[in-house]
């Protein structure tokens, strides 16, 4: 089974801008849980969304925590505390799977969509979401990489089913 790590926006799901999304990160969740193992950041946010939309399909998550784990949602399956801060968290992350997805987020979304990037890992914006996930669209060389490299291909996609869709095509 394919790994699919999931980044965007941490905090509070009740506050702005994350409860906005909230019905598209459930069905994100839902719709991978039936296909791929997923990772997140193993928080609350986006990650915490994800993660019980997985689990309402019975799927697995695993979450990738910094620090200690205190602060773990209750929907991770498998909680791996790395002892890392949250950039290097990150890198575990990214490490651990075979395609990334990105909704919102802010400067740590950047970080993981550069290191998945710098790393050779397809990276899938869902774009409308805000964050970094929309501004780093605008600079794409090509509409698909972030440098002259062209190390991997960052795709877009404009709704879950169009994620899916990206995921089958290039995980096969």
């Amino acid at each position: 089974m394919k790994n699919i790590g999931v980044i965007g926006y941490s905090g509070n799901t009740e506050s702005t801008p994350i409860r906005e999304i909230a019905e598209l990160c459930l069905k994100l969740g839902q719709e991978l849980g039936k296909r791929y193992t997923v990772f997140t950041g193993g928080r609350n946010g986006v990650m915490e969304l994800v993660s019980k939309g997985v689990k309402s399909v019975g799927g697995f998550c695993v979450g990738i925590l910094p620090w200690e784990g205190e602060d773990a949602n209750e929907f991770n399956d498998l909680v791996v505390k790395t002892g890392l801060d949250f950039q290097m968290r990150s890198f575990v992350l990214v490490k651990s799977v075979d395609a990334v997805v990105s909704i919102g987020g802010e400067i740590g979304t950047a970080l993981e969509i550069l290191a998945s990037y710098a790393n050779g890992k397809p990276v899938i914006l869902l774009r409308g979401t805000g964050g970094w996930t929309d501004r780093i669209a605008t600079v794409l060389i090509d509409g698909k990489y972030l440098d002259n490299r062209k190390l991997s291909e960052v795709y877009q996609a404009w709704s879950v089913d169009e994620v899916i869709d990206i995921l089958d095509s290039i995980l096969r």
